[in-house]
C-alpha cells in the first residue's frame, strides 16, 4: 500500500504581486441554458449607513414560488447531468467500490458491547450487541425498516451504565433535530412512555443508577419555523425512565444569560454533571460542575472565558483538562474543585510547541493524548502525574476517531483511518500496550496503484501551507490532469488523512484529489486556527487559491481541468475563491455553503457562528463581511465557470436559503456560456443520516457535472 510521503517537497509559487494566468486550452463552451425565472423584490438594508440590497430576501421563506423554482432548477440540472453516458457508468463503479463492509467503533456498558455494522449497501448501518468487540453478536436496532423512503437514520446512542437500556436520538430527513427513545436490551422493545423531542446537539447522559439520564433540550419552535428558526433557551433537563417528556425535571437554564450556550456531560464516574458554557462572540468557554451525590448547586469553577477548557475526566474531586490557557498548542492541567483557585493549579503536561494537542482521554488511570504532527495523528500516553508511559503503535500515518474507554478500564477503544483504507475499529490495551485490529474492511480495489503524499506551498504572506495530494503512480506531470482540490479552513476542524470511495473513483478517472491544511484549521494549534478567522478570514481564501496556483504551476494541472468543492464553512470557501478569481477554476462545487455573511446569524444555530466570523451587527466587523459574502460579490457580466451548487431542503444548520439565493443571483449575473446548476436534495439535511442510495446518486451527480464541465473523457471500464 502506498504510504505517505512526509513534508518534504516545497511547491514554488508565483507570488501574490505577480500572479500570472497558467496557460490553457480554449475555455469549453457550453448550449445556453434557459434559466427558470426567479423574481426579485426591492428589499434594501442598512448597515450603519451604508444600504445593502437583498434582492432574494423572499427565498428564506418556503413556499409555493419557491417550490415551483427549486423544482424548475432540479429539473434543468437534471437534464443536465443525465446527458450522455458518463453517470451511469460512474454510478456503477462508485456503487461496486462502496460494497464492502463497514463497521463502527464499539461502545462498552455493563459488560456488553455496542457496535455498528454496514454490509455494504444497507442504507443504514444497524446496530449490535455483543459479549466481546470482535463476536457475532445480534441486532439491536436495524434503521433501514423505519420509514419506506429510508430517510429515517438512527443518529446515535448510549448504553446505560448496567448495560440494560439503550437512549438512542433519531433524525427524520437528516435534521439536527432530535427524538430521543429508549430501548430494552435483553428483549430488543422500545419502552412506551420515554419518548422525547425537541432535543438538539445533546448526549443522553445516564446517571449511576441507570434510571435515567440528563440531555440538552430547546423549546418548541413555532409552528413553519422547525428548519429556520433560531435555537435559543438552552435548558438542562433530567429524564426518569417510565415517565412522560412532560413530567422531566428542569436541572439547569440561565435566562438571565441569553447569550450563552449550555452543553452538559457527566464523569466516568457518574458523580459529578458538568455543563460546558459557550459565550456567543468568544471561541473561550467556561465550565460549572454539580456534585450529583450531594444535589448541591452548579459551582461556577471556570468562568472568566479567557481560554478553552475542555474536562476530560477526574480523579474524585480533582479534574484533568485540556486547555490553551497560555498555551496554544494545548496543555494539560489539574484542578481540584476544594482549591479551584488558579494558584493551586497543577500542570501535568506542558505544551509542545512543535505539535499540537487534539483530545484527550482519561483511561485505565493513564492520559491518552492525541496529537497532530503534520496533520496526521500519533496516540502519546501519561501518567496521572504527567510522566511519559510511551506511544501507541498506530498502523501508518493517518487519522485516529471516536476514541473511547473508561477511566477504570485499561482497553482503549477508536478508529484509525488513511488515504487508502476504511475507518478500522482497534482497541488497545493501555496496560500492555497491545494493539489489535478489532474487525478489518476489506476494501475491492488495489491501494499499490496509488499514492498519497503532503507537500509544502507558500500563501500570499508567504506563510507556509501544507497539503495533500494523492493520484495514480507514475502521473505524468504535464498539466493535463483533472484536479479536485477540496478544502474547509474554519472553527478549529482539522483536515488530517480519511478514506473516501468517492475519491478512489476519481483518481481512476485520471484525477489529482488535494486537500490543503488551510489557516482557520485545528492542524497546528489555536494560532493556526486564529489566523483565519474574523477579521484574518481572507487568510483562508489566500492560502485556497496559492494551493490552486501551485498545482497549475508545478503541472498537475490547468485552470480549465481544476474543480474546487468544499461544504459548509467550505462552500463559503469556494463561494468566496469564485467570486474573487472566477478565471482560476475550471468548476465549483459549493456545498451547503455559508453564503449570505450578512445573515447568517438569524438562522437556527447561526448564532454560535458569531465567533468565527464576527457579525454584521457589529460597525466594525460588517465591512470585513461585506468584502468576501459571496452572495453580496457577484458582479453582473462576470464569466463564471461551470458551476454546481449543492443543498438539501431540510438543511437546518445551514438553512438552504443560502444557496438558493447565491444560484439565483450568480444564474442572473452570468456574463458567460458556462452552467450555473443548483441541485436540492429533497429530505435531506446537512448531511449526517443520508441512506447510501442517496449518497451514490449524489457521488454520480457531482462527477457526471465534472466530466462535462472540465471535459474528462470516462473511461468506458473503470478500475
Amino acid at each position: 500500500m502506498a504510504r505517505l510521503i512526509p513534508c518534504l517537497l516545497l511547491l514554488v509559487l508565483v507570488s501574490a504581486c505577480g500572479r500570472r494566468r497558467a496557460k490553457e486550452a480554449d475555455p469549453p463552451r457550453f448550449e445556453r441554458l434557459e434559466v427558470p425565472a426567479a423574481h426579485t423584490v426591492g428589499v434594501v438594508d442598512d448597515y450603519h449607513g451604508t444600504k445593502v440590497a437583498d434582492p432574494y430576501r423572499w427565498m428564506e421563506e418556503d413556499g409555493a414560488d419557491l417550490q415551483a423554482w427549486i423544482e424548475a432548477q432540479n429539473t434543468r440540472t437534471r437534464a443536465f447531468l443525465d446527458a450522455g453516458s458518463a453517470r451511469e457508468r460512474i454510478r456503477r463503479r462508485y456503487e461496486k467500490l462502496v460494497n464492502f463492509e463497514r463497521f463502527g467503533v464499539p461502545t462498552k456498558e455493563g459488560g456488553l458491547y455496542f457496535w455498528e455494522r454496514n454490509d455494504g449497501l444497507q442504507d443504514h448501518s444497524v446496530l449490535y450487541v455483543g459479549d466481546s468487540p470482535d463476536g457475532e453478536g445480534r441486532v439491536l436496532l436495524d434503521p433501514n425498516g423505519w420509514s419506506e423512503d429510508k430517510t429515517v437514520s438512527l443518529a446515535e446512542y448510549w448504553p446505560s451504565p448496567d448495560g440494560k437500556l439503550l437512549a438512542y436520538g433519531l433524525s427524520r430527513g437528516g435534521l439536527d433535530w432530535r427524538e430521543f427513545k429508549v430501548l430494552d436490551v435483553e428483549s430488543g422493545q422500545d419502552l412506551v412512555a420515554d419518548h422525547l423531542k425537541w432535543i438538539k446537539f445533546s448526549d443522553a447522559l445516564w446517571s449511576a443508577n441507570s434510571r435515567g439520564f440528563f440531555y440538552l433540550r430547546l423549546p418548541e419552535p413555532e409552528e413553519g419555523k422547525e428548519k429556520s428558526g433560531l435555537s435559543t433557551a438552552y435548558r438542562v433537563y433530567y429524564h426518569r425512565i417510565g415517565t412522560p417528556q412532560e413530567s422531566d425535571t428542569l436541572v439547569y437554564e440561565r435566562p438571565d444569560k441569553p447569550e450563552w450556550r449550555l452543553y452538559p456531560f457527566i464523569t466516568d464516574d457518574r458523580r459529578w454533571l458538568g455543563v460546558w458554557v459557550q459565550q456567543l462572540g468568544t471561541i473561550n468557554n467556561g465550565i460549572f460542575f454539580k456534585d450529583l451525590e450531594t444535589d448541591g448547586p452548579f459551582v461556577e469553577v471556570l468562568k472568566t472565558f479567557d481560554a478553552r477548557y475542555i474536562p476530560f475526566g477526574n480523579d474524585g474531586s480533582t479534574f484533568f483538562f485540556l486547555t490553551d490557557l497560555d498555551a496554544p498548542n494545548m496543555r494539560i492541567v489539574a484542578i481540584d474543585l476544594a482549591r479551584p483557585e488558579r494558584e493551586a493549579w497543577r500542570e501535568i503536561v506542558p505544551e509542545d510547541d512543535r505539535y499540537a494537542i487534539r483530545d484527550a482521554s482519561l483511561i485505565g488511570g493513564r492520559i491518552v493524548l492525541h496529537y497532530l504532527k503534520r496533520a496526521h495523528s500519533t496516540l502519546e500516553v501519561y501518567g496521572l502525574d504527567g510522566s511519559f508511559q510511551g506511544e501507541v503503535p498506530l498502523p501508518g500515518l493517518g487519522t485516529v476517531a471516536g476514541i473511547r474507554g473508561k477511566a477504570n478500564d485499561p482497553e482503549m477503544l477508536f478508529a484509525f483511518t488513511t488515504f487508502f483504507s476504511p475507518g478500522t475499529p482497534h482497541a488497545c490495551d493501555l496496560a500492555s500496550g497491545k494493539l489489535r485490529a478489532i474487525r478489518t474492511p476489506e476494501v475491492n480495489f488495489d491501494p499499490a496503484k496509488f499514492e498519497a503524499k503532503q507537500i509544502v506551498y507558500r500563501s500570499r504572506d508567504g506563510t507556509r501551507v501544507t497539503m495533500f495530494l494523492t493520484h495514480r503512480k507514475g502521473l505524468q506531470l504535464d498539466g493535463s490532469n483533472p484536479c479536485f482540490l477540496y478544502g474547509y479552513g474554519g472553527f478549529n476542524a482539522a483536515e488530517t488523512p480519511f478514506y473516501s470511495t468517492a475519491r478512489i473513483v476519481w483518481m481512476e478517472m485520471g484525477g489529482v484529489w488535494a486537500m490543503p491544511n488551510l489557516r482557520g484549521g485545528g492542524e497546528y494549534g489555536r494560532a493556526w486556527h486564529e489566523g483565519g478567522m474574523r477579521e484574518k478570514k481572507q487568510n483562508v481564501f489566500d492560502d485556497f487559491i496559492a494551493a490552486a496556483e501551485g498545482l497549475i504551476h508545478n503541472g498537475y494541472t490547468r485552470s480549465d481541468k481544476l474543480a474546487i468543492q468544499g461544504g459548509s464553512n467550505g462552500g463559503l470557501l469556494v463561494g468566496a475563491c469564485m467570486t474573487q478569481r472566477p478565471e482560476l477554476f475550471g468548476a465549483c462545487l459549493p456545498e451547503v455553503g455559508v453564503m449570505d455573511m450578512l445573515r447568517f446569524h438569524k438562522f437556527t444555530v447561526g448564532q454560535s457562528w458569531v465567533a468565527e466570523y464576527g457579525s454584521s451587527d457589529d460597525p466594525r466587523m460588517f465591512p470585513v463581511l461585506l468584502a468576501y459574502s459571496p452572495y453580496h460579490n457577484i458582479r453582473d457580466g462576470v464569466s463564471y465557470p461551470p458551476t454546481m451548487v449543492m443543498t438539501a431542503d431540510h438543511d437546518d444548520r445551514v438553512v438552504p436559503a443560502h444557496s438558493y439565493k447565491f444560484a439565483a443571483r450568480l444564474q442572473a449575473a452570468q456574463g458567460g456560456d458556462a452552467p450555473i446548476l443548483i441541485r436540492v436534495e429533497t429530505k435531506a439535511g446537512h448531511g449526517a443520516g443520508r441512506p447510501i442510495s442517496m449518497v451514490i446518486d449524489e457521488v454520480a451527480d457531482t462527477y457526471a457535472f465534472l466530466a462535462r464541465a472540465l471535459r474528462i473523457d470516462v473511461p468506458r471500464r473503470l478500475r
